[in-house]
């Protein structure tokens, strides 16, 4: 892709920037939150889903929790949490039954959508932890890597 040549151009290494964690930071940008439940739509019934906790010297941990979920276990896994957090992505307005049901207090992030400067801060971090990959290795990370599409009936 573009950032391949790029980065192979300049000899430079790539770095993976999650769409989900950036999201986080820009909450975290614009309304001081620290603690951020990332939900995007992701169709067919499905959330993509991660519940991020900012520390202290400013990194985000959750990377872990990146999941494509049926509401239902977002339900479960929001029963497992407690207190105060903000919601960011458009999972929220596509599934507001989730906001309602969980008990705990939210508050919006005030982003919908991932934006470019949230990316850098994150990946100024990813570069001096040294958690970079070469140009020949990089690829995408999708949470839902197989999508399965009925087929159409004389499409085979």
């Amino acid at each position: 892709g573009i950032a391949q040549g790029l980065a192979l151009g300049a000899e430079l290494p790539m770095i993976g920037v999650s769409t989900l964690a950036t999201m986080a930071q820009g909450a975290w940008r614009k309304t001081g939150a620290t603690r951020v439940l990332a939900a995007i739509d992701a169709r067919m019934g499905e959330v993509y889903w991660a519940e991020y906790q900012r520390d202290e010297q400013g990194v985000w941990h959750g990377e872990e929790t990146e999941a494509v979920l049926k509401p239902e276990a977002v339900a479960e896994r929001l029963a497992q949490l407690s207190g105060e957090w903000a919601t960011v992505g458009t999972g929220w307005q596509a599934w507001p039954d989730l906001a309602k049901a969980s008990g705990l207090t939210l508050s919006s992030g005030e982003i919908e959508l991932p934006a470019a400067e949230d990316m850098l801060p994150l990946a100024c971090y990813l570069l001096a932890a040294g958690k970079t990959v070469a140009v020949e290795k990089a690829e995408p990370v999708y949470l839902r890597n197989e999508v399965a599409w009925k087929k159409l009936p004389g499409r085979e």
